[in-house]
């Protein structure tokens, strides 16, 4: 199988206990990308990546903040490297965003009226039994 992709520089402490789980995710992010597309929506075609990138960045996020399982160090070399995405992480750090699915989520540019997307509206909120599905990751609904 193929490892995780890092730089030369050596994994510190603690890398063993992680591996095996980035390189499965990494093995469905290789069939994600490979996977036909035909029939699908040029977004759909993308919902499946988003998913696993999500999966990965929240892996490691609560490895290190919720079950204290990894070091600083380790923690810090994950996000140099880029395996969790340095940014989501952040976001959800801050309250209201602890369930954020993807960054275009929350960025007013990309939608008509310059509002979040759908699937941060609160499901109180919305028509009784209508499905919402995101647009950009096809989330259900990361708002809570």
């Amino acid at each position: 199988m193929p490892k995780v992709r890092r730089s030369k520089k050596r994994p510190p402490e603690g890398w063993d206990l992680i591996e095996e789980t980035l390189e499965s995710m990494e093995q469905k992010m290789r069939e994600a990308e490979t996977e036909p597309h035909e029939g699908k929506r040029i977004n759909e075609s993308l919902w499946p990546i988003f998913k696993i990138h999500h999966q990965k960045s929240r892996y490691i996020y609560d490895m290190y903040h919720r079950r204290k399982i990894i070091s600083r160090e380790l923690y810090e070399y994950c996000l140099k490297e880029r395996i969790a995405d340095a940014n989501l992480i952040a976001k959800w750090k801050k309250s209201g965003y602890e369930s954020l699915c993807c960054l275009r989520c929350i960025q007013t540019r990309d939608t008509n009226f310059g509002t979040n997307c759908i699937c941060r509206v609160p499901k109180a909120k919305l028509e009784e039994g209508k499905i919402v599905e995101c647009v950009h990751c096809g989330c259900r609904g990361c708002s809570g």
